[in-house]
């Protein structure tokens, strides 16, 4: 159950690691190609046996262990385009380097199934990711983008992004979600430069 706590658990625990799931909240956009990164982080916690189980006005989020690091597991409640407002917040509250933040979204230039994860760079036109580093100032961060696909014609990348994955999609999506959280848990276990080999090459799946 979600409660909002008088004081957030955040300032009693002391993660090692961060992972936000970018997406936007409500039933309206829950299945949407925008909502991918919200989709891995709800269902990493799964993989451990939960789910979301604190809240506040910006984010919801709890906590898990992955190769006896502590994680906190997050996804903004702010709606996309203020994903900063959120991140902010948390990484405010616990105090960790920026380099120890892994921010998951979607992005349509991959085919839907590609994941790829770098560190620092711009926003690539994505205004989540636009204002994190905004908030932050900083974009010394990991990304972990999930492919979406391109399926659309000139002035359609809004209602494609906000649109749902397709039934045919589905199965290619669900396996995207495994093979991003087998990312994160390498990036938590390896450390970044290491496991940012493994997975772009493919190597981690070998």
């Amino acid at each position: 159950m979600l409660f909002f706590g008088k004081k957030n658990k955040i300032e009693k625990e002391k993660p090692d690691w961060i992972v936000v799931g970018l997406g936007n909240p409500g039933d309206k956009y829950k299945n949407t190609r925008h909502n991918i990164g919200w989709m891995v982080a709800e269902e990493f916690l799964k993989s451990k046996g939960t789910n979301f189980k604190y809240k506040t006005i910006a984010y919801k989020y709890n906590f898990i262990a992955v190769n006896n690091f502590k994680v906190l597991v997050a996804v903004p409640l702010t709606y996309m385009n203020n994903s900063g407002v959120a991140v902010k917040e948390i990484l405010n509250k616990t105090n960790l380097l920026v380099e120890k933040l892994i921010i998951i979204l979607d992005e349509y230039n991959f085919p839907l199934g590609k994941i790829h994860v770098k560190m620092a760079g711009g926003d690539g036109g994505h205004n989540g990711m636009a204002s994190i580093i905004e908030h932050l100032n900083s974009s010394e961060f990991i990304r972990l983008r999930c492919g979406i696909g391109k399926n659309f014609g000139p002035g359609e990348l809004i209602d494609y992004v906000l649109s749902d994955f397709s039934p045919e999609e589905i199965d290619i999506k669900n396996a995207m979600i495994k093979t991003a959280i087998e990312a994160i848990e390498a990036i938590i276990k390896f450390g970044s430069s290491k496991a940012f080999s493994l997975i772009n090459s493919g190597d981690l799946w070998k």
